[in-house]
């Protein structure tokens, strides 16, 4: 696949204090060559994937749609939250926020010794699929975020007005696309919204609360 580079709309100030926190931005983003690297595992069915977090939550531009998927694709939990417009494009800021979310639906799995769920992330924005610094930071959060709740590090999905596109292994669709109308639930891959965690506790009703929005 054959990245394009979009830049990113925030314009540096031209002091060393502004120089020394774009350095930090910087590092807390991934490359999609670095993304490449990691070994990300692949999506089965991306496309039923997307479809299934699209008809449950609806995003519009500036959404991030964060999922749990069980060892067979199954969704276990997911949030989605709005990215406020003059926020940093910071991957501290979005780890920050993608953990926040995580912890609020599904209990975390670091007793485990290795990873046995993944979390993955769409994020609707506006633009064209071609990657862009926003992009790269998410990568960044969605890492660490998983890394700190026990979680395999999945799958980052653009949802933009061209459909959807999961970086890094070439594979997207026109359909869902940002304008699009969502599939009904019922007719989508993820099926109904998945019941308690065994290990729940309060994930159930924070889900219910979250995949409603």
């Amino acid at each position: 696949m054959t990245f394009g580079f979009a830049p990113s709309a925030a314009t540096p100030v031209p002091s060393a204090t502004a120089s020394a926190g774009s350095a930090g931005h910087l590092s807390r983003m991934l490359e999609p060559a670095e993304w490449a690297a990691a070994g990300i595992p692949l999506l089965r069915s991306p496309r039923e994937v997307v479809n299934g977090l699209h008809a449950r939550h609806r995003p519009t531009p500036a959404t991030a749609v964060v999922a749990v998927l069980d060892h067979e694709e199954r969704l276990t939990a997911s949030a989605s939250f709005v990215r406020h417009p003059a926020g940093a494009v910071d991957g501290w800021e979005f780890r920050n926020a993608l953990l926040a979310h995580l912890r609020r639906v599904v209990p975390h799995d670091l007793r485990r010794r290795t990873p046995v769920r993944t979390g993955v992330l769409l994020y609707c924005r506006e633009g064209d699929e071609r990657w862009t610094e926003e992009d790269g930071a998410w990568m960044w959060g969605l890492r660490d975020a998983c890394t700190l709740h026990g979680l395999r590090c999945g799958a980052y999905i653009t949802l933009t007005r061209g459909g959807w596109q999961v970086l890094g292994d070439g594979r997207g669709g026109r359909r869902p696309s940002s304008v699009s109308r969502p599939v009904s639930l019922a007719d989508s891959s993820l099926g109904p919204a998945p019941g308690p965690s065994r290990s729940g506790g309060g994930a159930a009703e924070a889900l219910r609360h979250a995949a409603a929005r």
